[in-house]
């Protein structure tokens, strides 16, 4: 018997829960929860309809709460193996050329926090307001992503930088933390000046492009994209590990 329309529908469910609550999907399904409980339980913004969807395939094509648990699983398992797998890829802005293709800053940017589903850790010396990057940001809040943001400020940059604070660029995202290095007074002429975004802790976006519109259209900027392995986690680790010491301190508005 065909199960295509399930198939599908488990994986959709994986692919927006994220790794975490899928595992709880499947112990739900495990326990026959019905899908009322499973909603309440799974309450995360923009998963409801996968999760509803999940229930309607379950129905339609005869499938047993035990046989499903058991796919969730399995999707669950391949997921977790794809993400071990390390892929690295050059991202570049500017001129580019037909013999060696590349993906822009911009595009990729973008994609990786699209693909955030929990958590979104970013650095940025400069940063200015532009409408893909803050669309983005919107909607990863929508869904629920725990999203940071280390910026750098004027009177840390020491008049290297003009204009509005570069926190003001994300003013409009909701529920979006802000962070900056609180330095020893002795580092008079240290900047903050790295540039990263990691989603959930398995993609790591590191290069010279600032969260500005002309570093990811405009400039020649580079940097490398890495998918999986141990990088991204240890990169996620070593930001939490610096607010947890207090060396990464909270930006008021």
């Amino acid at each position: 018997m065909s199960r295509s329309g399930f198939e599908a529908a488990a994986g959709a469910a994986v692919a927006a829960l994220g790794l975490s609550r899928a595992k709880d999907l499947a112990g739900l399904l495990a326990q026959r929860r019905s899908r009322e409980r499973s909603l309440i339980e799974l309450a995360t913004p923009g998963v409801g309809a996968a999760v509803t969807e999940l229930y309607d395939m379950m129905e339609a094509e005869s499938v047993t709460f035990e046989e499903a648990a058991a796919y969730v699983r399995g999707y669950v398992a391949a997921m977790a193996q794809a993400r071990d797998r390390v892929k690295v890829r050059t991202v570049w802005s500017g001129p580019s050329t037909s013999a060696v293709p590349v993906r822009a800053t911009a595009q990729v940017l973008v994609e990786v926090i699209n693909d955030a589903r929990e958590e979104l850790l970013a650095m940025t010396y400069a940063a200015r307001s532009y409408p893909a990057l803050t669309r983005a940001l919107v909607a990863a809040a929508e869904r629920g992503v725990r999203t940071h943001v280390v910026v750098e400020t004027l009177a840390g940059a020491r008049g290297l930088l003009s204009g509005r604070e570069p926190a003001a660029a994300f003013e409009s995202v909701p529920g979006l933390r802000l962070w900056h290095w609180a330095r020893d007074p002795a580092r008079t002429h240290s900047r903050q000046h790295a540039k990263l975004a990691v989603a959930d802790r398995r993609t790591l976006l590191l290069g010279s492009a600032n969260l500005t519109e002309s570093a990811a259209h405009r400039n020649m900027e580079a940097g490398v994209l890495v998918t999986g392995g141990a990088a991204p986690r240890r990169a996620a680790e070593h930001i939490v590990e610096l607010q947890r010491l207090g060396v990464l301190r909270p930006l008021r508005p």
